[in-house]
Parts: C-alpha cells; structure tokens; sequence
C-alpha cells in the first residue's frame, strides 16, 4: 500500500510540473505577444523625419550639409553647374554668418537651402523654447542673405526625437533625414564615395554629402554620370517631397496617401 500511494504520489507531481510548464509557456506566448503589439502601436506613432519618398519615376535629390568650412564648396558648385544639376544645401547658422558670400553663391545659383540648426546641436535634448529658437534665428540668418522663405529643416548628427520633429512641421519646417549616406566625412577616397552611393540609391532617394568633405567634390562628377547612366533624374528635395496628404512609414519613407 505504501508503494502504491508513493506511486500516486510520483504521478501527480508529474502532472503539476508538465501543467505549471504549459501555464508558463502560454503566459510567456501571451507576453510576447502583447509587447510585440506595444512595439509595433509606439513604432507606428512615433514621429518620423522623411528619410526617402515613395516614388516610380527614377527622381532623386542630393544634398550637403555645411558647417565647417567651404574648401571644397567653389569646386562642388562648379559640378553642378556643368552637370545641370540642382542640390540641397543645408547651413548652420553660423556657417551662415560666417560665409554669407557662399551662401548668396549656393541660392543664385539656383539650389535650394535649408537650416541645419543654429547651433549644430544635439536637438533632441534641447527643450520647446530652445527648439524653436534655433529654428527662428537659423531661417532668419538664411533669408537675410537669399531672399528667400526656409521651408527644410535637417537635424544636426541625424538626432532627433518626437518632440523635435513636431516642432519642425508645427513651424512649417519638413524635417528631413537621408537614406544614403555618402560617408566623406570620414575621409574616403572619391572612388569608394561613388562606389557607396551609387549602389545605394533608388528611386526616391535623398543622398547626404557634405560640402567640406575631402574629396566630395572629386566623387560627384562621377556619381552624377553613374547615377544618370542608371535612369536617375536629379531634384531639390523640396521638388522631390511630398507637400501635403501624405504619410510616412516605419522606415521613415514619405508615402503619398493615395496609393495605401
């Protein structure tokens, strides 16, 4: 008898541990499931830059940032005009002081200029005054010297949050990012330039350089014949945008709303 209720016994702590193992495995599922829900809900209302658009007709947009220099500048500026092709330049306040001459050469030349803040500071860690601020003196130091209104804004370092982002578009600013990056900050050589965003690029496009970069300058020719030869046609990213009923995706891809 004894056996036989050590037995029963045995058989029964069995079957709690496999039916607690089941109940932990469920709730585990459960939990899964529920955070993968919450991530992609906060994902889908996070508040995003346009870092490409959607588009089937091959048009792209290049674009520099400035705010170390102009070395390279005269020699960019003479490639796009041989080239017949209109950029994006965005300047830091202070650039913009600094060089207003460069400034007054980008804007009649026909590019299009946009702020990349007046400080070049970490934003996303700047307060709503502050934002705003940055953005008030920055278009103001740019129109004095174009002539014309500041309607593109992108974020210094590529850091953002969503308060920064809101601000941006609440002041009439698009925000905007980048899907191909050039990397000639660091120094490549012309070559491995091209070689980056020639293989990176498609249609929609918006491609970062710099204007100081070492040899931007010598890369764009290149990238621009290669690019071409590819079916590409080149924009402001003010042209290549979307100006209203649009959305933008998880990747940061503007979306005409139409086509979802």
């Amino acid at each position: 008898m004894g056996v036989a209720m050590k037995f029963i016994t045995f058989r029964l702590k069995s079957a709690l541990m496999a039916l607690s193992l089941v109940v932990l495995l469920v709730a585990g599922i459960l939990t899964a499931n529920a955070t993968g829900a919450a991530q992609a809900y906060w994902a889908g209302k996070r508040a995003l830059p346009i870092y490409s658009v959607g588009r089937d007709d091959n048009k792209i947009a290049i674009s520099f940032d400035c705010a170390w220099g102009v070395d390279s500048t005269d020699e960019i500026l003479k490639h796009l005009e041989e080239k017949n092709v209109k950029a994006t330049f965005f300047t830091v306040q202070f650039w913009a002081e600094k060089y207003p001459e460069y400034l007054k050469k980008i804007s009649d030349a026909g590019h299009e200029v946009g702020t990349h803040s007046a400080t070049h500071s970490y934003m996303s860690k700047l307060s709503e005054s502050e934002i705003k601020a940055e953005f008030e003196t920055s278009c103001e130091a740019i129109t004095k010297v174009t002539g014309k209104p500041v309607t593109l804004f992108r974020p210094p370092y590529g850091d953002y949050d969503d308060l920064l982002i809101n601000t941006s578009n609440n002041m009439g600013l698009y925000p905007i990012q980048w899907d191909v990056d050039s990397l000639d900050w660091k120094d490549l050589s012309a070559s491995d330039i091209a070689q980056r965003i020639v293989s990176r690029t498609k249609s929609g496009s918006i491609i970062l350089c710099h204007n100081n970069g070492l040899h931007t300058a010598e890369a764009l020719p290149i990238v621009i014949d290669k690019l071409r030869a590819n079916g590409f046609e080149f924009v402001p990213i003010g042209e290549l945008i979307y100006k209203e009923n649009y959305t933008i995706d998880s990747t940061g891809k503007q979306i005409p709303k139409a086509t979802l």
